[in-house]
């Protein structure tokens, strides 16, 4: 009669440990992100020389998703995502103590290397315990991540002014690292046996031996890519916009992206009861159709107020299109959900990557304004594909209630059973 309260609890408690994930992989980055200035004139680096260093983090992080993201299938998510969140604290701290461009560039690449790795073992694990709660729950874990990059940020400035260098700012935050790392693996599910891949249907034919890359995925990923264009413009663009196109001061104009932070985290938020109540399907098309048409609006009207409104729609409207996304890549094959997400993921944050780029390159021939209309549209065509989200569980029938999945954490393992998914 205690089981199922017991379980429960043990349910919460997993849940809790993969938002502890969340929160430590968007707190380190943020921490990083707030002390590149005081690194950069550490080693007196000009522009394109930390923007090699940059890119050997981002190059890192791709290779980590891609390659070392598929170890979530081999040995669990939870084996993967502790000892990767204990080296996220670990490796945090190498890049404000080395001397040269050239260590640089390999403490952040060991840096974006276990970051990636990080991210798809703790997204598999979402997927794993949204799985178990039989309803939606991924949302709130990237509301997590969000809140931690705002803490990180907050950290990483108050030391700034306080004087620390970047050093003693990432011992710290990476202690914190380590500390919540602890607690997670402390409460994590327990991890299941390996699952046997789904058996061929007519409507689900065996993927080759060896691979999950197929055209659903590779779609789901475009989906991605097209989404975080727009939250890589809005990080490097929106200021300049308002600064540079409609004439705002410079505190003026970096409400906008605290806009576009703020209206992503709440809007996180809410996706799961969003989720729940509309369908992803319907979430992702009216996301979409949000961002583009409030982002649009506010290009058009060319006033800074309107701006700041723009980029408030454009992350509301993108707030739940990666959660669902990439919940729809783990559920495709839970046997393989780690290797999916490796490619939908790195996906996506390609487009995080060029999205940047590409606007700068088209404004040079257009102009900025007509440039933000890049993201804008590219989130529209998400829209149109929202049916790729769509649920569809690995025997074709609904995820389990959640009374289910705690009689089956009560059930002895045995093999073949999948547990918590």
């Amino acid at each position: 009669m205690n089981a199922q309260p017991h379980d429960r609890r043990t349910l919460l408690r997993g849940r809790t440990a993969t938002s502890l994930l969340f929160l430590l992989f968007g707190t380190a980055l943020g921490a990083w992100t707030s002390r590149i200035p005081s690194v950069k004139g550490r080693l007196h680096l000009s522009d394109g020389l930390l923007s090699m260093a940059l890119l050997a983090f981002a190059a890192g992080a791709i290779v980590g998703m891609l390659v070392l993201g598929r170890l979530a299938d081999r040995f669990g998510s939870t084996r993967v995502m502790v000892p990767t969140a204990v080296l996220e604290g670990v490796l945090l701290v190498p890049p404000a103590y080395v001397g040269t461009l050239a260590a640089l560039v390999v403490a952040l690449f060991l840096f974006g290397l276990n970051h990636g790795t990080l991210n798809i073992a703790m997204n598999t694990d979402a997927i794993r315990v949204q799985k178990a709660y039989g309803r939606p729950v991924m949302s709130s874990f990237h509301a997590v991540y969000s809140i931690g990059g705002f803490l990180g940020a907050a950290v990483g400035g108050f030391l700034a002014r306080q004087g620390v260098g970047p050093g003693a700012t990432f011992v710290t935050v990476g202690a914190g690292v380590l500390v919540l790392t602890g607690w997670a693996a402390l409460w994590a599910l327990p991890g299941s046996p390996p699952v046997q891949p789904a058996e061929p249907t007519a409507d689900t034919p065996a993927p080759a031996k060896g691979s999950v890359v197929s055209f659903d995925l590779v779609f789901l990923g475009v989906l991605a890519m097209c989404a975080l264009v727009g939250e890589g413009t809005a990080a490097d663009w929106s200021a300049v916009y308002m600064h540079e196109s409609l004439g705002s001061s410079d505190g003026a104009a970096a409400t906008a992206f605290a806009a576009f932070s703020v209206m992503m985290t709440v809007g996180r938020l809410l996706g799961d009861r969003l989720t729940a109540r509309f369908g992803p399907v319907r979430l992702v098309r009216v996301s979409g159709v949000v961002a583009s048409v409030g982002m649009i609006a506010s290009l058009l009207i060319g006033h800074p107020v309107a701006g700041v409104v723009g980029f408030a729609c454009l992350g509301a409207g993108m707030a739940c299109i990666a959660p669902q996304v990439y919940s729809a890549a783990g559920q495709r094959d839970p046997a393989r959900a780690g290797a999916a997400l490796s490619l939908v993921v790195s996906l996506g944050y390609t487009g995080f990557l060029i999205g940047p780029v590409v606007v700068g390159g088209v404004s040079t021939m257009t102009g900025l304004p007509t440039a933000l209309g890049v993201p804008a549209l590219l989130v529209l065509c998400v829209a149109l594909g929202a049916s790729a989200v769509r649920p569809r569980d690995d025997r074709g029938q609904g995820a389990p209630s959640l009374a289910e999945a705690t009689d089956r954490l009560a059930a002895p393992s045995r093999p073949g059973d999948t547990a918590a998914g």
